[in-house]
């Protein structure tokens, strides 16, 4: 996965100590109701299309350009589904917590394909026939089922169970 030059910037000063990152991630939808999931290069799983957002970009532009850098499909918008933070060990040692505000996103083009870096394969999935997916990626499926859904988040004090302990990739 490649780093952008802002993370390498800051991981040259903190070494492998704890980031919170900006991020966004998407659940995107074809018109026959199929989910859009990308197989990861860094751990091999089945996941979300998501993303850092950049210094000066808004969240709804990372989301639009990182489903389709990671899968070949343009999206757009149809409302944002939640807001959470998630942590995260990545296999070099680095820990980050995410702030991640997901969106449901609709398929208006393209196709689906790998980029060659971050995903290995991307497809096209039915709601009842998923792949084997973490906690996090099935919260936030379940929170944007409703196209009219208010946004999510964890109530004041909660402790939500897909949230709690940093996934390893």
């Amino acid at each position: 996965m490649p780093v952008s030059p802002y993370i390498a910037r800051l991981r040259a000063h903190v070494g492998h100590d704890l980031l919170l990152l900006p991020g966004v991630s998407a659940v995107v939808h074809n018109a026959a109701g199929h989910l859009l999931l990308a197989r990861r290069s860094d751990n091999g799983r089945w996941s979300l299309p998501a993303g850092i957002i950049d210094p000066g970009e808004q969240p709804s532009d990372t989301v639009i350009r990182e489903v389709f850098e990671e899968t070949g499909v343009h999206v757009e918008i149809e409302r944002v589904g939640g807001v959470a933070t998630h942590p995260v060990v990545y296999p070099n040692g680095d820990i980050c917590e995410y702030l991640n505000v997901w969106f449901r996103c609709r398929a208006v083009g393209g196709a689906p394909r790998t980029d060659g870096d971050e995903s290995l394969e991307v497809g096209w999935f039915a709601l009842d026939d998923l792949p084997e997916l973490d906690d996090w990626a099935r919260l936030r499926i379940d929170t944007t089922r409703d196209p009219d859904g208010p946004a999510w988040h964890v109530q004041p004090g909660e402790r939500h169970p897909a949230l709690g302990q940093p996934d390893a990739l």
